[in-house]
């Protein structure tokens, strides 16, 4: 194939002598050997074959000396036997200035300021020169220099911080004519140097009384406004009687401890921290630990204090408190691993228009109760004002209650599970609970129970005890003879688990129902028998038999007879006694 045309046919120069022309030798022709194409150079002012070597990698370049020639026509030809193809480039070698890298570079260093020096080897060409300057947090800022004349040149950074690593580097350009930047120097890595630790040390105390006087565990870790400024940093801490003057006790730390704990009797104690480098010490950060009180107690129990519970979120747990004008700031602590000791206890300061804090941590995990104190400070010395008690996020218990005691009654049982725990040890704050009862063999449909539906659809009979403190309660109404399978769960803020194991009961005889039984057959079989035994006794008390009047003696008589009765004379027989009802009854008589 013939060549395609030289693409991006450039000339450029460092010196304003040698020149270095530049171009894309575009597709391949498919023709080696002798056959290969061919580049050569035309000046067309000095109508001059350039002299120089072609060579071609990715990109094609010939480098020759113009001597004092400032203008020039540069033609390029590229040829093989199936064609020719050509490329022009004008230009004013003044103006196609390509500067060499900066070379050599040093510095001079304060604590907030870099003097970068380099070297040039475009002596006597004006240069405009831009230094980038990295900074640590990934900030990049660029500084501009020009009016470079000399061999040497110099820019100075100022604003930085003390004994912090910079990373700079330096190119340059033609200050009259800009054409392209030269390449980058070499990468300067330069670290300021050291100074006095500016801002004060984030201090705080853990205070636990003991026999005659009191632990003080102390906390420090760098405020948002402190720098260390060296590095090679101390601590030291000192602590005095605040009231009667005496010599103060210290004690220096490394830089791998942010903690210490010191042992004092009851007096107020003054305590300071200071952080230290190789120039000099931060300003102390204070604490005043005030007297104790009563037996050995200072003035921050916390028995006096009702916890209150507070919510998570998923961004963390949210306190809030009532805001005290005498105080000048505020501070939250806890823990993050209040399971373990230590804790590795934290805290947070905030100002004294502040009441509400969302307090987040990463090693925040659902399940676990997180206590917060809530202390106002002034003039150094901090009151515990209220105390919190929260989760990330609640879930339900690990553990159902273990029933203790079943006492059983015909028609009711009643479970008791004192032992089980409420304490921070649960997953979620426990709310109540609920105890479930189902007869085995049918679903359940107890008075005062509400229906309760398990996956398999069987209906049990809960009932709920809405205060976590009662672990005693009597299910009624029960059948008497009747297997019963019960079990109670307790719920928190987080639900609570699947029911799997139940425990079973058998409910006894009703014994009244036997009674019953036996005196309704008992007591009407003994009523027939006597009544029976008395029955000729009753009959002829209370039904006498009356005489019939043939079997009387008084018709023993044999003298007369009217048929087969017996007749009886009024002469046979003297009354004691005669009464006439009437005279009508006489006279028939």
């Amino acid at each position: 194939e013939p060549p395609d045309r030289p693409n991006d046919f450039s000339c450029q120069t460092q010196d304003m002598r040698i020149v270095t022309c530049t171009w894309s030798p575009g597709g391949d022709t498919y023709l080696y050997g002798r056959h290969s194409p061919k580049y050569t150079l035309f000046e067309e002012f000095s109508q001059k074959t350039i002299p120089c070597t072609v060579s071609c990698s990715e990109q094609c370049s010939c480098s020759w000396d113009i001597g004092q020639q400032r203008i020039c026509n540069i033609t390029v030809t590229v040829e093989n036997p199936l064609g020719k193809k050509t490329a022009t480039d004008v230009f004013d070698v003044t103006h196609r200035i390509y500067p060499a890298a900066p070379s050599q570079l040093w510095e001079h260093c304060t604590d907030t300021e870099i003097t970068l020096h380099w070297k040039h080897r475009n002596s006597g060409i004006e240069l405009f020169c831009q230094t980038e300057v990295l900074h640590p947090d990934g900030k990049v800022e660029l500084h501009n220099t020009s009016d470079v004349h000399l061999h040497y040149a110099s820019v100075t950074l100022g604003g930085l911080q003390p004994y912090t690593e910079y990373t700079a580097r330096v190119h340059c350009g033609a200050a009259k004519h800009f054409w392209r930047w030269s390449e980058w120097s070499e990468t300067q890595i330069i670290r300021t140097n050291e100074t006095t630790p500016s801002g004060k040390l984030d201090i705080w105390r853990e205070i636990t009384p003991v026999l005659g006087g009191r632990n003080v565990t102390l906390f420090w870790k760098p405020a948002p406004s402190f720098r260390a400024n060296g590095g090679s940093i101390s601590y030291e801490v000192t602590w005095v009687k605040a009231e009667d003057g005496s010599k103060p006790e210290s004690i220096s730390f490394s830089s791998v401890y942010n903690s210490t704990k010191i042992s004092i009797d009851n007096n107020s104690y003054r305590i300071s921290i200071m952080a230290k480098n190789n120039v000099n010490y931060s300003l102390p950060s204070v604490l005043i630990i005030p007297r104790a009180t009563g037996n050995s107690r200072s003035i921050f129990s916390t028995k006096e204090l009702k916890e209150e519970q507070v919510n998570g979120t998923d961004d963390g747990i949210f306190i809030s408190w009532e805001p005290r004008q005498i105080y000048d700031s505020y501070i939250i602590d806890w823990c993050n691993f209040p399971r373990l000791q230590p804790c590795d206890l934290q805290w947070k300061r905030f100002g004294p228009n502040t009441s509400s804090a969302l307090i987040n941590s990463a090693a925040f995990v659902p399940g676990v109760r997180y206590n917060f104190h809530v202390y106002g400070s002034v003039a150094n010395t901090a009151s515990l004002l209220e105390k919190k008690t929260g989760y990330l996020r609640e879930l339900p218990p690990l553990l159902d209650p273990v029933v203790e005691k079943v006492e059983l009654t015909f028609s009711a049982v009643t479970l008791s599970w004192n032992s089980y725990p409420t304490n921070e040890s649960q997953s979620g704050f426990v709310r109540g609970y609920h105890v479930y009862v189902s007869p085995i063999q049918e679903d359940c449909s107890l008075k005062g129970s509400k229906k309760f539906v398990l996956p398999d659809d069987s209906v049990l009979c809960q009932y709920t005890i809405e205060n976590p403190e009662e672990k005693r309660y009597t299910v009624k109404h029960l059948l008497s003879n009747t297997k019963y399978k019960l079990v109670v769960k307790a719920y928190t803020g987080g639900g609570e688990t699947p029911i799997v194991n139940f425990i079973y009961i058998d409910t006894p005889f009703n014994s009244n129902t036997l009674y019953l039984l036996v005196l309704l057959a008992i007591v009407p079989t003994l009523v027939a028998a006597i009544c029976r035994w008395k029955m000729q006794w009753v009959k002829e008390c209370c039904c006498p038999v009356i005489p019939s009047p043939n079997k009387s003696q008084v018709l023993s008589f044999q003298e007369l007879k009217i048929g087969s009765e017996k007749a009886l004379k009024i002469s046979d027989c003297i009354p004691d006694m005669l009464a006439v009802d009437n005279k009508a009854e006489a006279q028939k008589l």
